[in-house]
């Protein structure tokens, strides 16, 4: 198996386990991927996922070069673009898989190409001091086509975004940061614990509030602001009839810990 899975209570952890090729992915990782991250979509225990990559070199390198040409021939353009439209990307959760529970990436070494567009598709990005980040494909010949082209300029901006994909330059974490790519840089030793740290922060609030936080943001990012607002309180007015919305002002009131039961 190249994918571990593993639960730490309400958290998932999720570990690309390739050390040996940087964390490539090839199609058979990516398919394991794409089934861990349904396992944690379908499981009501779990509220947040933390993605990460064995070793300390690398998050995850992109696509195992080694496959990707003998996979692409394998196909026609129209069966590629078929595909593209209906089955899960690369890194599971890059295209045609919703998931609407938070998920973090913790970003260890090399997060280079698919790697970044997988990175890019979690909520959150915290990188060691060791990280790197890039989308190289100009330079193979071809462009980032797992969302790169879409996420990375939403993220950051165009100009920003265009620089790094023309290019093809790699940066490193403190330029990461700067730009808005992570959220937080911290040393290599303490990754997956910062990680843990706000997965578990999250995990302890209220699931159906944080879940549909999550999608007020990323649904009205591409409308207006009235539009925006009016989504917001379509959003919101389910979860004001929900019982952890009650719970929440009440142990408040009671000064207690809430118990959410994500009903």
């Amino acid at each position: 198996m190249s994918i571990r899975f593993e639960r730490d209570g309400s958290v998932a952890i999720l570990t690309i386990d390739r050390p040996e090729v940087h964390n490539a992915l090839d199609s058979g990782t990516s398919d394991e991927l794409t089934r861990a991250w349904s396992e944690f979509r379908d499981d009501d225990r779990l509220r947040v996922a933390v993605l990460t990559g064995a070793g300390e070199k690398a998050f995850c390198s992109g696509a195992d070069l080694r496959g990707v040409g003998e996979f692409y021939k394998s196909m026609t353009s129209s069966e590629r673009l078929r595909r593209a439209d209906s089955e899960p990307g690369l890194g599971g959760i890059t295209r045609n898989l919703r998931i609407d529970k938070p998920i973090i990436a913790a970003i260890n070494g090399y997060c280079l190409a698919g790697g970044l567009e997988t990175a890019l598709a979690c909520d959150l990005r915290i990188a060691s001091e060791n990280a790197t980040f890039g989308l190289p494909e100009v330079t193979r010949g071809i462009i980032p086509g797992a969302g790169g082209t879409q996420r990375l300029p939403r993220l950051i901006g165009p100009e920003r975004a265009l620089d790094l994909i023309l290019s093809g330059r790699r940066i490193d974490a403190r330029e990461a940061e700067r730009i808005g790519l992570v959220t937080k840089v911290v040393p290599l030793a303490r990754l997956r614990e910062e990680a843990l740290s706000i997965a578990i922060r999250i995990a302890e609030n209220a699931p159906l509030a944080v879940r549909a936080a999550k999608a007020a943001v990323w649904s009205g990012l591409d409308l207006s602001l009235d539009e925006g607002l009016r989504l917001e309180q379509r959003i919101a007015e389910p979860v004001r009839q929900s019982e952890d919305a009650q719970e929440g002002p009440r142990a408040f009131l009671e000064k207690r810990k809430p118990e959410f039961k994500g009903r």
